[in-house]
């Protein structure tokens, strides 16, 4: 029945071993991908089923991490980026507050300020609100690169792109943050606005 050797039980047993130490990675870059606690559960599950579908296909003793993030890239890519073109799906639980009786809505509040504080955790506001801001494609490089330190190389068989592409998306991405940053910085007054000379040159 499977590709690799031995019982089932043990294909089972040397797949929980492998993914699950990766669990928590997979979950984090899943929730900053999507923006949204129950996509980002969704796309996981969603990983770990394909993965283990395909597990007999994974060269024992190679970067296991690599090739799961690599699922995880790909499922995002193909299925849930796709949402942003939809129109904006209105949260179950927001429809149930909204209809559910007064005694009842603290509750269903307190859920829906966790799932919404839950990607807030994954980093700072004012970073989580830069990263937001960019494309995807760079996105995706970002995170694989700078978060996960994935090498050129791997990220470039992840995304399926040439390594130039790769280096482009990352140094756009890179720049595009600094410029977020930057600007927060400035309004935040932590540093100085640089001056702008005057038409005059003084």
């Amino acid at each position: 029945m499977f590709g690799r050797k031995g019982h089932a039980g043990e294909y089972q047993d040397e797949f929980i071993k492998l993914s699950f130490e990766h669990m928590d990675a997979l979950y984090s870059t899943a929730l900053r991908l999507t923006r949204n606690q129950l996509d980002a559960e969704d796309l996981v599950q969603d990983t770990f089923v394909r993965a283990y579908r395909f597990f007999d296909k994974f060269e024992s003793g190679t970067n296991f991490k690599a090739w799961i993030f690599k699922i995880l890239t790909n499922t995002f890519i193909n299925k849930y980026r796709k949402k942003v073109k939809e129109p904006q799906r209105v949260e179950f639980e927001k429809i149930e507050y909204a209809t559910a009786e007064p005694e009842t809505r603290k509750n269903l509040q307190d859920q829906i300020v966790e799932n919404d504080k839950a990607y807030e955790e994954v980093f700072d506001d004012e970073i989580i609100a830069a990263l937001d801001k960019l494309s995807d494609d760079f996105k995706i490089v970002v995170l694989l690169c700078d978060v996960h330190h994935f090498p050129y190389k791997e990220i470039a068989t992840m995304i399926d792109k040439p390594i130039g592409t790769v280096m482009s998306r990352l140094s756009r991405g890179r720049k595009q943050l600094q410029k977020y940053l930057e600007e927060y910085a400035q309004n935040e007054g932590y540093i100085k606005r640089k001056s702008r000379k005057h038409s005059d040159g003084t």
